[in-house]
């Protein structure tokens, strides 16, 4: 498999490209549209075509790129079930794999930060968390139907049950950290050791953290696979 990890600075988010050396076909999972023309150089220059962009949620703190991804390659786009966004060419629902060439992603249902999010765990080892599980950290529960009930539920019984060696790659990463194991974030995520549902979700509904700066511009346009709408004069 070949797997690469790349970030956007202004909105420190990963995208992951992934892509069968045999067959030379490709998925990227969180694009950003900033980051396309990046993108598009690497398929390029590793001789690959790009077979679907994979969202893990609608995101709120930055735009997709998959509509221009879909544009400029022929790609599909891809959103979990119930995300509200009429412009995907296909949804992913809890359970379903989606296979291409040697490449297993199954999609594990972590609603929470959203409701309608999932994860992508890659050929069993290396498990895309979104907005869910982040390193020693988790994603916010606080809008866009956000429920911290369902964000613990669905990280201890559905993520914390993988072993322990399935490695983690977060949507984002705000200290510069890349790749955590689901063991380390047993171990060590402050949000859930020593903490019961009942707490957890005390703590999620006092962070009292800022919206994102770009909330406003990025849930329509994600709702429309990247597309910005041009206000009226």
């Amino acid at each position: 498999m070949l797997f690469r990890q790349l970030f956007d600075e202004a909105t420190w988010t990963y995208t992951y490209l992934i892509a069968d050396p045999g067959t030379k076909e490709a998925i990227l999972v969180d694009p950003v549209a900033e980051q396309v023309e990046r993108d598009l150089r690497i398929l390029k220059e590793l001789g690959l075509t790009l077979r679907y962009c994979l969202e893990t949620h609608i995101h709120a703190d930055h735009i997709t790129g998959t509509g221009k991804l879909r544009d400029a390659t022929g790609c599909l786009g891809i959103v979990p079930a119930g995300a509200q966004a009429v412009c995907a060419d296909r949804v992913m629902r809890d359970g379903e794999v989606l296979q291409l060439g040697s490449l297993r992603i199954e999609a594990i249902a972590t609603p929470g930060h959203t409701d309608s999010h999932v994860a992508y765990l890659v050929n069993g080892t290396h498990l895309l968390t979104g907005d869910s599980l982040l390193i020693r950290g988790c994603g916010r529960t606080d809008f866009q139907s956000g429920n911290a009930g369902a964000m613990y539920d669905a990280i201890t019984q559905r993520l914390f049950t993988l072993p322990d060696e399935t490695l983690v790659y977060p949507g984002h990463d705000y200290k510069g950290e890349t790749v955590s194991t689901i063991g380390e974030e047993k171990q060590w995520n402050p949000r859930f050791v020593g903490q019961t549902r009942e707490s957890f979700i005390d703590l999620m509904a006092n962070l009292n953290l800022p919206n994102p700066k770009k909330i406003m511009e990025a849930v329509p346009a994600n709702q429309e696979c990247g597309k910005v709408a041009i206000a009226a004069r």
